[in-house]
């Protein structure tokens, strides 16, 4: 089936790669004229953090989302963001990205504050809705989205080998599996090689073996130097990610290793210490 333009945009609006295309992907589709190019960063100083979040507060019509959030990433580190429905988890995904509108405290990636044009390019953002075109195939998809970032033509093989997704290059994307799109999804948000990466519940409806191929690819994104923040709210996840930050109503209640939350709740399972963090049995 055929998606139309209209739906088309409204879905690369929702799952935007980078906070400094947004305006691009509102109002591009195959085929328009190019963009303006994307600012690119200086080069960042590898002894500062690439995220820093001090008493980050959201509040919505007198509601407060977030309370008073604080913590900081440097280059490798893989973190897993956690909490159940409704815990400010997407908040702070968008506050990070830019187009979440902060009450109090103050957040900087890259030395720079949020939303800022210098961080054009240098994020890399996976919605759980799917960024890629169905009725193109991947290697047409990519090509469009590098376009848009005015990527050399280049990056399109690196991030097709990067996802593991060259012998699929010719394949439209509505004939391959959930794992595979969402594998294309995340080439485009590796365009450009974005120094941090912001995947939103990227695993979630695969299955166990194609979970473990995207996680093994997020460890592969940290060991090369990228900050890659990985939202779930699957407790099994946890073991992945070399640090967790477990939120809950907007406060974050942990902030450590994984080995440290099985050591410090006493409990034998992740999902077990994830209910007495949440229950404050700790």
């Amino acid at each position: 089936m055929l998606v139309s333009p209209e739906a088309k945009n409204a879905s690369c609006v929702r799952s935007l790669k980078t906070t400094g295309t947004l305006w691009a992907h509102e109002h591009a589709t195959p085929g328009s004229g190019p963009s303006p190019p994307v600012v690119s960063s200086p080069m960042e100083d590898s002894n500062q953090p690439t995220l820093d979040v001090a008493k980050l507060r959201v509040a919505r019509e007198g509601n407060e989302i977030l309370k008073s959030i604080s913590f900081r990433a440097v280059p490798g580190e893989l973190i897993g963001l956690l909490g159940p429905s409704g815990s400010g988890k997407s908040t702070l995904m968008r506050s990070l990205l830019g187009v979440q509108a902060i009450t109090g405290g103050s957040a900087r990636i890259l030395n720079a504050e949020v939303g800022s044009p210098v961080l054009r390019g240098r994020i890399g953002y996976m919605a759980q809705g799917s960024a890629v075109y169905l009725d193109l195939t991947v290697e047409e998809n990519l090509r469009y989205f590098a376009g848009v970032l005015r990527q050399a033509p280049a990056e399109i093989a690196r991030v097709l080998d990067v996802v593991a997704l060259t012998s699929f290059a010719n394949r439209l994307v509505s004939s391959l599996s959930g794992g595979e799109q969402a594998r294309a999804s995340l080439g485009i948000a590796l365009l450009g090689s974005p120094r941090v990466l912001i995947l939103d519940e990227p695993t979630v409806g695969l299955d166990p073996i194609l979970r473990r191929d995207l996680w093994r690819t997020f460890g592969d994104l940290a060991r090369s130097g990228a900050t890659v923040i990985v939202s779930s709210h699957v407790m099994d996840e946890a073991a992945r990610c070399a640090r967790l930050l477990l939120l809950r109503e907007g406060k974050l209640l942990f902030d450590a290793t994984p080995a440290s939350l099985l050591a410090t709740s006493g409990a034998s399972s992740y999902d077990e210490a994830f209910e007495r963090q949440i229950e404050g049995g700790t």
